[in-house]
């Protein structure tokens, strides 16, 4: 007979489904701050369909999409999804995760119960003609994001995904590492690699900004791998020494200048005289890092409406703007003549597709891409973990949540089951 729940971290028999779940949820009437949008709940164990998979989570990474998720913005999770039929009043977010396949669909033959993996956040209907085509999934009009587009994300004792999206996890990568990576590493990935003629080449000057965060450091680390030079923009001294540990090439902190921001009318000569100053000065503070008078040719951009005329100003002639966010707001204003009369290129840039995803776990378990995890929290710190972010108040790095997972500096579901003296 199939058993109604199992408590945190009390580990089944390889491939018992319960017929519901502990999860941290949101629901509409909640929407707010994340400390308080998310709440813990019992809810069904997701359906599994012919294609899609059943993850026992280990544990979950936390991401800035998950604080988009609370607030019921810029976008209503549920009401969007509501559109397009799913049928839940509620919203279980959480794009990275690690675990333990427990059950597949019928037409699945890539993953089997018992494997242990890694999951990425991209979607797709296996069926679009745009993927059929054999184009680039992540432009395809059905890709979505897991845990953020779709429901039933990482934050639960089960999540569901489709069987692409499950990757050999590790072995020897710790769950709460391997859960903490993939989604800023995988994005910082094919921003660096996934534009070619612009993808990083040895010797690259490559400026990186906000480089202690999630993306950040993925960035400098993957940009160094390829051996370029990483040159990190931070604010603050703590996150200055960060930054040179894990292979900045140099670091500027962005709190030394004053014209940063959106760009008004170039009629106003004053104002844009302030902005070319200023710019010219970050420049210069490039070059003194790298130790050499040649511009970024790849620039790493997230903030987005605070930076990016800076970022086009200094990027070098031909070289290559890519941004993948908007962290500080998304009307982005630029001087256009330096686009076009000295040939940059401004590339949007979203998520992975598997190739890339592969690649970047590749590093990981070759030991050349840390997952730079710097603080673990608890299934019930979720809301916790998320305000911090909101805040801006969180540590340097990536943070990771144990789900079922109970206990930190386990690999395996061996080890798993062994901390808590054998199968309940």
């Amino acid at each position: 007979m199939k058993r109604e729940i199992y408590e945190l971290g009390e580990i089944p028999d390889l491939g018992d489904v319960p017929r519901t779940m502990y999860a941290q949820v949101i629901r509409e009437n909640r929407f707010g701050q994340p400390a308080d949008a998310y709440r813990m709940e019992v809810v069904p164990v997701p359906e599994i369909g012919p294609r899609d998979v059943l993850v026992y989570v280990m544990a979950a990474g936390v991401n800035y999409n998950g604080v988009w998720s609370a607030l019921g913005a810029p976008v209503n999770v549920i009401e969007a999804r509501r559109r397009r039929g799913e049928r839940e009043d509620f919203h279980v977010a959480g794009s990275d995760a690690s675990g333990v396949v427990w059950a597949v669909g019928k037409d699945v033959t890539t993953v089997s119960v018992g494997d242990e993996v890694v999951l990425h956040c991209a979607t797709w209907d296996e069926d679009d003609p745009h993927i059929v085509a054999g184009k680039d999934p992540m432009m395809a009009p059905s890709q979505l994001i897991w845990g953020f587009e779709t429901n039933w994300g990482s934050f639960a004792q089960f999540t569901l995904v489709q069987a692409h999206q499950c990757i050999p996890k590790p072995r020897h990568v710790p769950w709460e590492d391997s859960a903490a990576y993939m989604l800023s590493a995988a994005t910082a990935y094919r921003m660096l690699h996934g534009w070619p003629p612009n993808d990083v080449k040895p010797g690259d000057p490559v400026l990186v900004w906000g480089a202690a965060g999630g993306l950040g450091c993925m960035a400098i680390q993957i940009a160094k791998v390829a051996g370029a030079l990483p040159v990190a923009v931070v604010s603050g001294a703590d996150k200055t020494d960060y930054c040179l540990s894990i292979g900045a090439a140099g670091v500027i902190d962005r709190r030394r200048f004053e014209h940063l921001g959106a760009l008004g009318s170039v009629e106003d000569k004053a104002a844009y005289g302030s902005f070319l100053k200023g710019a010219r000065e970050f420049g210069a503070a490039f070059w003194e890092v790298i130790g050499k008078r040649r511009n970024p040719a790849i620039v790493i951009e997230h903030p987005g409406e605070d930076t990016l005329p800076t970022s086009m100003f200094v990027c070098d002639t031909g070289g290559m703007v890519v941004i993948c966010a908007g962290t500080t707001g998304y009307l982005g204003t630029l001087d256009l003549r330096y686009l076009w009369m000295r040939q940059k290129r401004l590339q949007g840039s979203h998520f992975a597709n598997d190739e890339q995803a592969i690649a970047v776990t590749k590093l990981v378990a070759e030991g050349l891409l840390s997952p730079c995890l710097s603080r673990v929290f608890d299934l019930h710190e979720t809301g916790h973990s998320h305000q911090l972010m909101r805040d801006n108040r969180h540590p340097n790095g990536k943070m990771a949540i144990l789900v079922n997972a109970r206990r930190r500096g386990l690999r395996t579901l061996e080890e798993a089951r062994a901390a808590r003296g054998g199968a309940s």
